[in-house]
């Protein structure tokens, strides 16, 4: 890969093309896009035009080995994927949206993440990027989280392959940028013969503006009613204009940069769903920024039939001074919980994709209620943008990363045995202890832990999660010296129970300065381990280099 030369990805479970678009403003190149979904794909084809392949696929059906086919040549360097989130959602634990009874959903869905993962191993690619929402950790105990990482790590080994260091971290799409409360998990895979470790968290794209509101994203549209509006229409010029003189500065960065007004002369997708008169009285007893139980517990009297005790955010009049609520798929089916701050109707569809980032030149050539489906299941335009940033920077940085060794030799073990010499006298020393230990008899010690366990991340350490597993194999002569040091291991980290006071020994000197960052996360230390175990990995990973720096 020549440094002039664009990085591609894959985009599976693509949905109408949330990721694809953060991936291509961050500089990639999109290969395919699959989706089993015809609106989703239908919605596609329409904005991307120019990426090569996309299908409607089902991907428990189609396999890797036929897209290859289709992709010739093309190398693959990223995927990226949201496979659906509905199966681990927090809803899914009641039957149905706000019906306060909880009961627990089995739903196949959850099972979706092995076929992304299955063309993870197919592909081998450098990186790969997984979107769901946070209810995947708790599912059933935090047991699909936990399996979800450990089968990732484990791609591609018992092939040979280099495998993948896995971590997970929580992103607040209000902080990069999107005017909403909407917090996802990204599970971040990167390939165990590239040299460098994933940053810990995202920064906005520069197009972005933290902290947005809902005013500044919707205040400019055209007045509609309940019931009413055109699919294409016209923008409200006078409308836009008294809106950013109310909104100033954070209107026009959202309109312009993000939503990309200056792209589009007519206005799509701004109808407004009917309501029934009752809901529409019920509507105007709402403050802005007041759910229905707020309005409640001060004596306002709903016509809807129900009391105190369910169905407490039934109605939920947003407010222009804060970040709108979670755009979700159920939108599909009402809008009871995203009323407009100031007029007596649901959000549209075009204000739902205004509230994700989407641009308005974005078209949803579908029906009204297939639009707020595709909004809702979307992954953030911005999100996905800065997650591109963060891989691209990441491949680019790997780069510079590959050049030379940045420790002393001396720190480093030479094989396993001398890895764990330096390890053991670190184990069953309780914290004080722990801390007394010279810094160079420390950094032996850590470092010997990314020599001996190449798909550990250090970020990882943070969150173990708390099942634990005995059924490791590999590490024969760790394993014959020291058994603590393979099993237990927890599931969710992939880190040996024994060693997790040393690594949190390590964040603690990290954080006060005497380990430094190229110390921490300690990059020549895993490389020389993978290289001493795995000869043949060795020239992979010299090819993999020469690759970076061509």
């Amino acid at each position: 890969m020549s440094r002039n030369e664009m990085l591609t990805c894959l985009d599976l479970f693509c949905g109408c093309g949330g990721f694809s678009l953060g991936m291509q403003r961050a500089g990639f190149r999109v290969l395919a896009a699959l989706d089993f979904n015809h609106e989703a794909i239908e919605t596609y084809r329409r904005n991307f035009p120019k990426v090569p392949l996309v299908l409607s696929e089902d991907l428990t059906k189609f396999d890797p080995e036929s897209l290859d086919k289709m992709l010739g040549r093309e190398r693959v360097d990223v995927i990226v994927g949201g496979p659906p989130c509905q199966g681990f959602s927090t809803a899914r634990q009641r039957d149905g949206a706000n019906h306060g009874q909880r009961r627990f959903v089995v739903d196949p869905r959850r099972q979706l993440y092995r076929e992304f993962l299955r063309y993870i191993a197919y592909f081998q690619p450098r990186v790969f990027v997984m979107e769901n929402v946070l209810g995947i950790k708790s599912a059933a105990g935090g047991e699909h989280f936990a399996r979800l990482q450990a089968e990732a790590r484990a791609i591609g080994r018992a092939a040979g392959k280099p495998g993948y260091r896995v971590q997970s971290q929580t992103e607040d799409a209000w902080e990069l940028g999107v005017p909403q409360k909407r917090r996802r998990q990204l599970i971040i895979g990167v390939r165990n013969d590239l040299p460098g470790y994933f940053p810990g968290n995202l920064e906005p794209a520069s197009r972005a503006r933290p902290h947005t509101n809902l005013g500044s994203a919707i205040g400019d549209l055209p007045i509609v009613r309940a019931g009413a509006g055109e699919e294409v229409c016209a923008y409200d010029m006078a409308r836009r204009t008294n809106h950013l003189r109310e909104f100033g500065s954070s209107a026009r960065s959202y309109l312009f940069n993000v939503l990309q007004i200056a792209r589009t002369e007519r206005l799509t997708a701004h109808r407004a769903r009917p309501h029934s008169a009752r809901d529409l009285r019920d509507f105007g007893k709402l403050r802005e920024g007041q759910n229905s139980k707020e309005a409640m517990d001060k004596g306002v009297q709903f016509e809807f039939p129900y009391d105190n005790s369910s169905f407490k955010d039934r109605y939920t009049r947003q407010s222009r001074w804060e970040p709108c609520s979670t755009i979700v798929a159920h939108l599909s089916k009402d809008g009871l919980m995203f009323i407009h701050p100031t007029e007596c109707r649901s959000l549209t569809p075009r204000e739902a994709a205004r509230v994700q980032s989407f641009p308005d030149w974005f078209e949803f050539p579908v029906a009204r209620t297939h639009q707020f489906r595709l909004i809702g299941n979307a992954v953030p335009p911005l999100v996905s943008e800065a997650v591109g940033i963060a891989v691209k920077s990441y491949i680019e940085r790997a780069r510079g990363n590959s050049k030379s060794i940045k420790f002393d030799p001396v720190l480093l073990p030479k094989d396993e045995k001398q890895a764990v010499h330096w390890l053991l006298p670190l184990l069953d020393l309780d914290k004080r202890a722990l801390r007394g230990v010279p810094d160079d008899d420390f950094k032996r010690g850590w470092f010997s832990i990314a020599f001996l366990y190449a798909g550990l991340h250090p970020d990882s350490a943070l969150e173990h999660g708390t099942r634990v597993a005995h059924d490791a194999k590999d590490h024969a002569l760790v394993s014959r010296v020291e058994p603590r040091l393979v099993k237990p291991y927890y599931e969710q980290s992939g880190w040996p129970v024994v060693l997790a006071p040393v690594a949190k020994e390590a964040w603690r000197r990290y954080k006060s300065g005497s380990i430094k960052d190229d110390e921490f996360y300690c990059l020549e230390a895993q490389l020389a381990g993978i290289c001493h175990r795995s000869p043949s990995l060795a020239s992979e990973v010299r090819r993999e280099r020469q690759d970076l720096v061509a």
